[in-house]
């Protein structure tokens, strides 16, 4: 069923109408959608409407509310990712599958051994926010992340209840070793570019008294090492909520 973000406003008692351009124009020109289909859509309140189409006009289309619901497709804690930005297609991958796996919001940091300018970066949020929306929209999610400006780790470290970095080359313990995120909670994963975190990073990490884990004896591309992490955090974590 195709599943669309809309506004509360749009809803009026059994009926709503879906008349923002893009939307129109992705139901009723792309998907060619008609009388009778089914459309799935959720708004700002996380409430998600099963709908059938009652009309398509020439600048709306009008739906029937057949359920509607609080969606369940969250995590019980606030999941976020600070991520060392990798060049062209490896970087729009992972932004797509740490949208499926639930990250709220995704920080990108220019560490020492970053693969990208930070002018480059900053250029880049607009196309990783679009790719994180479509993502968001294909996997059912109630809520769209955000793909925040470019931060600098030092600033990020403060704003969160907790921060996992994931240091291949130090870390011994794993996420069986440290204390469960407890619901509610913001987490804050951090993990960096290709060439690793540099001595400099490392000591910081370690100043500020940050889990610092591995995933593993395997050597992981940097895109692998995120989809892993926090396909882990899950597991780990969620069960214990």
């Amino acid at each position: 069923m195709p599943h669309f973000f809309i506004s509360s406003n749009c809803v009026d008692k059994d009926k709503i109408t879906v008349c923002d351009a893009d939307n129109y124009r992705h139901i009723a020109k792309s998907l060619r959608i008609k009388k009778g289909e089914k459309l799935l859509l959720v708004d700002e309140n996380q409430i998600r409407y099963e709908t059938v189409v009652v009309n398509v006009t020439a600048s709306e289309v009008i739906c029937k509310i057949e359920n509607r619901y609080k969606s369940d497709r969250s995590l019980p804690f606030g999941l976020y990712l600070a991520q060392s930005p990798l060049r062209s297609d490896a970087q729009s991958w992972l932004v797509e599958k740490a949208c499926e796996l639930g990250a709220k919001g995704i920080y990108p940091v220019h560490t020492d051994n970053c693969a990208l300018p930070f002018e480059v970066i900053a250029k880049k949020i607009t196309k990783w926010q679009k790719i994180m929306y479509e993502a968001s929209k294909q996997c059912e999610r109630a809520d769209i992340p955000t793909c925040f400006e470019p931060d600098t780790l030092e600033n990020l470290i403060e704003k969160f209840d907790r921060v996992i970095v994931f240091c291949e080359r130090i870390a011994t313990k794993t996420l069986k070793d440290i204390k469960p995120v407890k619901a509610g909670e913001n987490l804050l994963v951090i993990v960096g570019p290709e060439g690793g975190f540099s001595d400099r990073e490392f000591e910081f990490f370690k100043s500020n008294n940050c889990d610092m884990l591995t995933l593993g004896n395997l050597i992981l591309k940097a895109e692998t090492a995120v989809t892993v992490a926090l396909g882990n955090i899950i597991y780990e974590f969620t069960s214990t909520n």
